[in-house]
């Protein structure tokens, strides 16, 4: 029989209408009954869960509105929802990261009709680049643009020291994904993704990411998962094909950087700006460090009452990032992507 603890989490998850956290614990009673040799119980246990998820993401489920509210019980401590109003017009990419964007919107909103034709659209994408480059804002236009919650997920929350422990929580967070649609995005990815052999390789982060590899070929849901790292050399190879497309994300060229500080100058007055010395001021600069810079120099400017940003300001304060950031040698950060 199920544990009096067990018997509680399943009520209170029915009442928090937690769907994972309700089968996850409805699998660990399965799985208790099996060891106490009730092995009929256990497998009509099984079979009562796998068509309860099959009911949940029965066609006329898949496309329903998605509720607006935030991860209950063990999940709470491994998503972050937030429900993003970026749009694609918003932002400043490079073209071929626009049109790569562009093509998986278009592809999931015309998804019924992919599917008529035996195809998927596109769903599992892993986004490669120097910090400061637009992964996460990317993640966050993803969802915008496809009225999807995003899901990031809580790596402190999922990674332990406890054998097992960490593959059951990606479990949870797979579970979850194949319940409610939205975008799950792995930031920081090589925590979990690293390549299996190396001279630092932990036993249990291995495992982890052999339980990845399986769920992510495994999963048939209509979620969006996003892994994004600044460190794709030291990815284990097996996953680069695990997903639909690899975006490259680097650092903006002097159009682009001028583009961006135009877009951040344009609600506050500025004095005469000649681009292309301020241009040059940007090299190695990432998107966030621009903007970064762009939003002290209009700071600077209101907290001492000048009416304008001048091009000597958002000069200085530009040099000022690249003087403070932390990776000096950008040139390898880019030879990574």
């Amino acid at each position: 029989m199920a544990s009096a603890e067990q018997l509680k989490a399943l009520f209170q998850s029915h009442l928090d209408r937690d769907d994972a956290q309700f089968h996850a614990v409805a699998m660990q009673v399965a799985a208790h009954e099996a060891k106490l040799g009730h092995g009929k119980l256990a497998r009509e246990l099984r079979a009562l869960i796998d068509e309860a998820k099959k009911k949940k993401a029965s066609p006329e489920n898949q496309f329903r509105p998605v509720p607006i509210s935030q991860p209950k019980g063990e999940l709470s401590a491994l998503l972050a929802a937030s429900y993003p109003k970026l749009r694609l017009p918003d932002i400043v990419l490079d073209q071929d990261i626009y049109e790569r964007l562009t093509r998986i919107i278009k592809e999931q909103r015309q998804g019924a009709k992919l599917r008529s034709h035996g195809l998927i659209p596109r769903k599992k994408m892993l986004f490669v680049g120097p910090p400061g480059t637009g992964k996460t804002m990317s993640a966050s236009v993803l969802a915008g643009e496809l009225g999807l919650p995003l899901f990031v997920v809580r790596l402190e929350g999922l990674i332990t020291k406890f054998m097992g422990e960490t593959a059951a929580k990606l479990r949870l967070i797979f579970d979850a994904l194949a319940q409610t649609r939205g975008v799950y995005f792995f930031d920081e990815f090589d925590s979990i993704g690293s390549q299996r052999g190396r001279s630092n390789d932990v036993g249990e982060i291995r495992r982890v990411l052999n339980s990845f590899l399986q769920m992510i070929e495994q999963d048939t849901s209509d979620s969006l998962i996003l892994a994004a790292t600044n460190h794709p050399d030291i990815l284990d190879y097996a996953l680069f094909r695990r997903f639909d497309d690899v975006v490259r994300f680097k650092l903006p060229d002097k159009t682009l950087a001028i583009r961006l500080i135009k877009t951040k100058l344009a609600a506050f007055p500025t004095s005469r700006i000649i681009w292309k010395q301020v241009a040059a001021c940007t090299k190695d600069l990432s998107f966030a460090d621009i903007a970064g810079a762009c939003e002290d120099a209009i700071k600077d400017a209101i907290v001492n009452d000048r009416g304008k940003v001048s091009q000597k300001d958002l000069t200085r304060l530009l040099l000022d990032r690249k003087a403070s950031r932390p990776y000096k040698d950008s040139s390898t950060a880019q030879t990574t992507v």
